[in-house]
């Protein structure tokens, strides 16, 4: 039999992520759902105690922050096992209590994830409490990031970007952004590096905030780049072409944080199964787990059918994040949580909605709040299509030419 319970050593740390996404996210999930682009001053002290947790050791992870996986980094001692899944862990809580509130947490952005994934340990001290966006899409583009048209080109001691990043997470609200560019376009993906540039540079600049179908507590920007001129030094890890290793050492970054996506759309979705079970309960439906599916009522029948997804994309995600602590490749599981995780949270949220009729409908309840936030965790970070091409590309040992 599969254990689904939380490990010991991690349940105190849930048990306190859940109280705080009670009463920090879940308390304000309407507010700032109905104030749009209003920033969320309840987050200052809930990412200070984090901080503080962090800099004790008490901290297991939180948020979207991500973990270094070099060879060496467990057995020197500078990674505990483990963090990735407890990130994870956390996620789900704080997703349970609000998706667009946890993605606008402070210093607990992509890009931070980005930057502890892989930057050096020299940049890991200098970037330390920076707030980082992540700035990869362009207009031109969707999913498919090799076909990156922002440019940086070296010129002595800094490098010069240019180009224009939409749909940037924490654009406005970060202090910097981890902007993906190419260092010579004829040489394709493997040229596509990341920098992490301070808004404080000139040639950077916010051009627009997004309005949204959901997540709306979470500024969605448009960030142009106009002859910034960013320290070469902040040119994440190799700053060398490796056309033999390919786009794979830029692509290695979402194996942290593809997983951390999954466990927000665990993490809404189970909020959502939760109120609906209640809901479902209060009108007399009986959800019967000994009975075959076809003698009970089509509700109780389509909610246990939902909670069978519902595990099997935690499973997965679980999965993907305890590879990583463990040092061992993880990219089709990375793509396998996203996808599964991604789309079974959407379709989860929508069926509750209906499931629960008028209560689903209305303002009432959190659950049309819910079916909206949970639809970008099935297109950001790669959408559920493209995570199932890079998964059957590995599994049939194919190129990206030759599957497309």
């Amino acid at each position: 039999m599969i254990n689904l319970d939380t490990p010991k050593k991690f349940r105190a740390f849930v048990g306190q992520a859940n109280q705080v996404a009670a009463e920090f996210l879940r308390a304000n999930s309407r507010k700032y759902d109905l104030a749009e682009h209003a920033y969320p001053k309840e987050l200052d002290l809930l990412a200070s105690l984090v901080d503080g947790m962090g800099d004790s050791g008490q901290g297991q992870g939180a948020g979207a922050a991500g973990v270094r996986r070099g060879e060496d980094e467990i057995t020197k001692g500078k990674v505990k096992n483990g963090t990735n899944l407890s990130s994870v862990l956390s996620v789900i809580e704080m997703c349970w209590g609000d998706v667009g509130l946890l993605l606008s947490m402070p210093r607990q952005g992509l890009g931070n994830s980005a930057i502890a994934s892989v930057a050096t340990d020299e940049q890991l001290e200098r970037f330390k409490g920076t707030w980082a966006a992540m700035a990869i899409t362009e207009p031109s583009f969707g999913s498919d990031s090799a076909a990156i048209r922002t440019t940086a080109v070296k010129d002595g001691d800094a490098y010069v970007l240019n180009g224009e990043k939409i749909y940037v997470t924490s654009g406005d609200r970060a202090d910097s952004v981890v902007v993906w560019a190419t260092l010579d376009k004829s040489m394709g993906r493997a040229a596509i590096k990341s920098f992490v540039v301070p808004k404080s540079l000139p040639g950077i600049r916010v051009e627009r905030l997004e309005h949204k179908l959901g997540i709306k507590a979470s500024d969605t920007a448009v960030i142009l780049l106009d002859n910034c001129r960013v320290p070469a030094e902040n040119l994440l890890g190799n700053p060398e072409i490796d056309t033999k290793q390919g786009f794979a050492g830029a692509m290695a970054t979402f194996d942290n944080t593809r997983p951390l996506v999954a466990g927000m759309a665990v993490g809404c979705a189970r909020a959502a199964l939760e109120l609906t079970r209640e809901l479902l309960e209060d009108a007399g439906v009986a959800i019967d787990y000994d009975r075959p599916l076809a003698v009970q009522p089509h509700a109780a029948a389509t909610f246990i059918q939902m909670e069978a997804d519902w595990e099997a994309a935690l499973l997965l995600t679980l999965e993907a994040a305890w590879l990583a602590d463990n040092r061992k490749p993880n990219s089709v599981e990375a793509s396998m949580s996203k996808a599964k995780a991604g789309r079974v949270g959407n379709e989860i949220t929508l069926k509750c909605v209906e499931l629960a009729g008028t209560l689903g409908y209305a303002e009432t309840e959190l659950l049309e709040k819910w079916s909206r936030d949970s639809k970008i965790l099935d297109i950001f970070e790669g959408t559920q299509q493209i995570q199932q091409l890079i998964v059957a590309r590995r599994l049939l040992d194919l190129t990206s030419s030759q599957l497309r």
